[in-house]
């Protein structure tokens, strides 16, 4: 075992097809870095393309002839409370494994990590209890039986930020209806993706039910590529996404995309300032302000500009940021070199364009090593800045004035994404309403949520689909109409 790999019993194999072996050549080593010290915490191996093919190979066998999913719902749901109770035992590693990988706060990392195996039973409740099966009667006469099936292999791709809730979030769905699943964990983060694959071979699954391939890009482009695959669930950056979506319709092959946002949070007259800061703060900090569904673009009314500007600044300078092995660190490091470079470039733009920086901006001067910003507030943004029109993931926001409501809806409207977004006012009939006007797959009343027991995903380029609830669970099946000239015996007669 390695400690330093969150406890990780075999880093140098993959788990392929419910066992755990030796790569093929052609794979090589990911290196881990700590985001925090810039040291190296070891390596897992990689996979190949050799190793691809026998994946597919396994899953396509195990979907096409063997028992997972001629199983019902209830027998898949019994396997999966078997993986969700390894996988609670394990909390405290896949705890570590956030924190060490991404840098996020343990206090945060341990708070999820238990609450991880609510997503198997949850989506194991559903596969017991969600019918498959629709009776319906033709307009000629007779019957059809509208029946959802499992889509097949599904290849699940995850991101870096949250590695396990965006991997339990397509796994357990998929695996609950009855696909086979190969999850393509981020290379900066394979830890969540090889422990969760412990936690199934401790649960005994079938032979080919479920494997891990950590690799890099090429190969996971290999991956999505092969005609074995039905469908491929992807969370990531827009660029990635449209390219992966390309590549899933140029064979008709099923795509779900969750991708980029530049989320607005619109404050009204009536808003306390202590309801908007609560609402705002763990939205741009949180992660190091490394969420799709972040409120980046704060649109608040002109006259209150200068206010709801002071005391965001002053929360932003009281965020403890450091070591996110304290447990009175409130905000840790980014993920990489190339992502501090990336948000210190969008800093410098935001300068350049005549935004006015009024916190933050630079390194935190006490933190000499790991890949640390301050959190960072700009005030007097138009929304035709670069720092309001692109995506920055990592801890910056912008205050956006507007004169009157007509005006907000337009500026928040006014992006290419449209994941999350929310308002901030003590009357809920006025936030319902302007939320119908947002395009935006998700909006909130004085903060966001995101639940997965109801479904989640974006508008424009934001995504293709939902996750979560019943529609992410029917977003890994297929729809069938069968015609007969009555209902078969096992769904009674209609009355």
């Amino acid at each position: 075992m390695t400690a330093n790999l969150a406890n990780l019993s075999h880093p140098d194999r993959l788990f392929i097809a419910g066992q755990w072996v030796r790569p093929r050549p052609g794979g090589g080593w990911i290196e881990l870095v700590s985001p925090s010290t810039e040291a190296s915490l070891g390596a897992v191996v990689a996979a190949s393309p050799a190793d691809v093919d026998r994946a597919v190979a396994a899953a396509r066998h195990a979907f096409d002839h063997g028992p997972w999913p001629r199983m019902t719902g209830g027998e898949r749901a019994a396997a999966l409370r078997r993986v969700a109770d390894s996988l609670a035992a394990r909390a405290p590693d896949f705890a570590q494994a956030w924190t060490l990988q991404v840098g996020m706060p343990i206090a945060h990392s341990s708070m999820f990590a238990p609450y991880a195996r609510a997503y198997f039973d949850y989506f194991c409740g559903l596969a017991e209890n969600v019918g498959f099966e629709e009776l319906r009667t033709p307009g000629q006469g007779g019957t059809c039986v509208v029946v959802r099936e499992p889509v097949g292999v599904t290849v699940a791709v995850v991101p870096w930020n949250a590695p396990l809730a965006t991997l339990l979030l397509k796994v357990a769905p998929a695996l609950a209806v009855g696909c086979t699943v190969i999850a393509k964990p981020s290379p900066e983060t394979p830890l969540e993706a090889l422990l969760l694959a412990e936690c199934v071979a401790e649960a005994g699954l079938p032979e080919g039910v479920f494997s891990v391939l950590p690799a890099d890009r090429e190969v996971s482009e290999y991956l999505i590529r092969k005609p074995e695959v039905d469908k491929v669930s992807f969370t990531g950056s827009t660029a990635a996404g449209l390219h992966v979506a390309a590549i899933c319709a140029a064979r008709s092959a099923r795509v779900t995309t969750e991708l980029g946002g530049k989320s607005a949070a619109i404050v009204l007259e009536d808003a306390p300032i202590e309801t908007v800061v609560a609402g705002i703060m763990p939205n741009l900090i949180g992660l190091c302000g490394q969420q799709c569904a972040a409120f980046s673009r704060i649109l608040v009314p002109r006259a209150r500009q200068g206010e709801i500007a002071e005391a965001l600044a002053a929360a932003f300078q009281s965020v403890q940021v450091g070591d996110p092995f304290a447990a009175e660190t409130q905000m840790g490091p980014l993920i990489a070199k190339r992502q501090l470079d990336r948000v210190c470039s969008f800093i410098d733009r935001g300068r350049a364009e005549g935004a006015r920086l009024i916190s933050g901006g630079g390194r935190p001067a006490h933190l000499s090593r790991g890949w640390f910003i301050e959190p960072t507030l700009f005030a007097d943004v138009d929304n035709a800045m670069t720092i309001a029109r692109e995506e920055i993931f990592g801890p910056v926001g912008s205050i956006i004035p507007f004169d009157d409501i007509e005006q907000a809806v337009t500026i928040a409207n006014d992006s290419p994404y449209g994941l999350s977004g929310g308002v901030f006012t003590a009357d809920t009939d006025r936030a319902y309403a302007i939320a119908r006007r947002i395009r935006t797959g998700n909006f909130g009343q004085n903060g966001r949520v995101i639940d997965f027991t109801l479904p989640y995903g974006g508008f424009k380029q934001s995504g293709i689909g939902r996750e979560g609830g019943i529609e992410g669970l029917h977003g890994f099946t297929e729809v069938k109409s069968v015609f007969l000239p009555h209902p078969p015996s096992h769904l009674g007669s209609r009355a």
